[in-house]
């Protein structure tokens, strides 16, 4: 054979395959399932017929010249953005425990980049970021191109073509009706890129609507002309601190057994040092993360479960919990170890009087995953920055403590809260505790890992309370959302534990009609609150309307 003869045959050769993969583009886009809660990938998912193949195939032969080509190519950029919203929704799935928005959940693209910093490494999270980036433009192109050359096959074999479309056609009008399936929730006949494109175009309209009707309840508030002499009046000399304990959900109360001993170990010791809890369930409006959707409900007594009503609420004046303490006259102060921002919403929204984070904290030891702070010095710089000053107002403060956010690993340990310092006595512990990778390598450790944070940060909690001076405290401990589905399994609830604790009986008996119960650990059977519903409860037990 000449050189000119091979060089022929090559081309061939690679036109073949350039169409074979074009083939299996197209199919993929067409026919590849849409991600659902307990939903897993299978190759019989392809062993199905496309609706949409069927009338795409007839387009293409009905149409020639440049109308074709422009339609192919709209197709497929749009083929490729829904294939790629089907891999975005799997991620949100696994993660989050919901489909992926396209309205609102681009703007998690930083959080998440800082979040895969925090855990692996600025290095890795980039390359990780990069190949997600080019594996999202690479379906944009390569779907537009498998279409064209698609369409160049079927111009070249208009009889053939005409023969699968009808036969594809005859398929699925017979199967469609019957139910035929080749696996759960898996037709034969199917219309998944039709069905994922109506759901985009009703979650635009449900957006639409929401914004509306959560604008009209926004400025809905029992409390808003409430005289600041009136709020929370039974809390009059009392310090007030509410502390976040991150990813801390039912699952850890109910499976952990580190969790269970720092549960029972803390109620006891508390109770021997006078203290007494109340605990009981609030529903998270989040799953898996994005915390500040549960500390906006929590302080704005609004159901705040998407990143649409964050950004609207943060644009009002809605009363906070926060600014109600700040009316009354106590300092608000807000703990964000895990920021390194500026935050400008903490005051013109929220009300806080001054905010800490990772810059004014003042720690100088090791970071531990995504905290770049062991809770224990959260704790202690809180209580050295605002508790300790002499002649001091009466302090508000929201501690976030994030130790137990994932990747849980590695593990900060308890030490002598005289020697934290500035938190460099942590660095004698630096590269002893398993680390992400070794923690990663199976669910059981990864549970393991999750639940030994969550008593960490527990057990942090208790310890401060059994050595602080101040009498006059009183702690909301709660968790913001469930973790993240490879710990909490399928199907699980947005519970979160919360527990009230407090030296002072008169505190506990303005709740007694609540129905929490006794300890740090709540019972499967505990009251159940929407966490929405605990603002206005609270104000209306510790203010002037809760004296009768």
């Amino acid at each position: 054979m000449t050189s000119t003869g091979r060089r022929t045959s090559t081309r061939r050769v690679i036109g073949h395959v350039a169409t074979a993969i074009a083939l299996v583009v197209l199919w993929v886009a067409l026919v590849a399932p849409v991600p659902a809660i307990g939903w897993s990938l299978s190759p019989v998912a392809l062993l199905r017929v496309p609706l949409e193949g069927v009338v795409l195939l007839a387009a293409l032969l009905a149409l020639r010249g440049g109308v074709r080509r422009w339609l192919a190519v709209v197709v497929g950029v749009l083929l490729g953005a829904l294939l790629a919203l089907r891999a975005l929704d799997g991620v949100f799935i696994a993660t989050l425990y919901r489909p992926f928005n396209a309205l609102t959940d681009w703007r998690y693209v930083g959080s998440a980049h800082d979040l895969l910093g925090d855990s692996v490494g600025p290095a890795v999270a980039l390359l990780v970021a990069a190949g997600a980036a080019l594996v999202l433009l690479g379906l944009l192109v390569l779907a537009p191109w498998a279409v064209l050359r698609v369409g160049r096959l079927v111009e070249r074999h208009r009889r053939v073509a005409w023969r699968v479309a009808l036969a594809g056609a005859v398929v699925w009008a017979v199967c469609a009706p019957l139910g035929v399936r080749v696996g759960p929730d898996l037709p034969v006949a199917s219309a998944t890129t039709a069905a994922l494109t109506a759901r985009e175009v009703t979650t635009v309209r449900e957006a639409v609507a929401d914004r509306a009707a959560f604008a009209t309840q926004i400025p809905v508030d029992a409390f808003a002309a409430t005289r600041p002499d009136q709020l929370l009046t039974a809390l009059r000399g009392k310090d007030v601190v509410v502390v976040f304990v991150e990813s801390y959900g039912r699952v850890a109360v109910e499976q952990s057994p580190d969790v269970a001993r720092a549960l029972s170990a803390g109620t006891s010791s508390l109770r021997a040092d006078g203290w007494s809890t109340r605990s009981a369930w609030l529903t998270s409006p989040t799953f898996g993360g994005i915390s500040w959707l549960a500390h906006s409900t929590l302080q704005s007594g609004l159901w705040v479960n998407s990143q649409q009503r964050y950004d609207q609420l943060l644009d009002t004046r809605r009363l906070t919990l926060a600014r109600a303490f700040s009316q009354a006259g106590w300092r608000t102060v807000d703990v964000i170890p895990a920021d390194w921002r500026k935050w400008p919403e903490g005051q013109a929204f929220y009300g806080y009087d001054h905010i800490y984070d990772a810059r004014t904290l003042g720690y100088a030891g090791p970071g531990y995953g995504y905290a770049p702070m062991p809770d224990q010095f959260t704790l202690s710089a809180f209580d050295r920055l605002e508790l300790a000053r002499p002649d001091r107002p009466r302090v508000m403060a929201e501690v976030d403590l994030v130790t137990s956010h994932v990747p849980w690993a590695p593990l900060p340990r308890l030490v002598d809260w005289s020697a934290v310092g500035n938190g460099s006595v942590f660095l004698a512990d630096a590269g002893k505790a398993p680390t992400r990778d070794v923690v990663w390598r199976s669910t059981d450790r990864i549970r393991k890992a999750y639940g030994q944070t969550v008593a960490y940060s527990l057990d942090s909690v208790v310890s401060f309370l059994r050595g602080t001076r101040d009498d006059d405290l009183v702690v909301l401990v709660l968790g913001d959302h469930q973790p993240v589905s490879v710990v909490s399994g399928e199907n699980a609830s947005h519970d979160v534990p919360v527990s009230l604790v407090t030296r002072d009986p008169a505190v506990l008996g303005r709740i007694h009609a609540w129905g929490w119960q006794e300890g740090l650990r709540p019972a499967t059977n505990a009251p159940v609150w929407p966490m929405d519903r605990f603002r206005d409860r609270f104000l209306t037990a510790y203010g002037s309307a809760g004296d009768g």
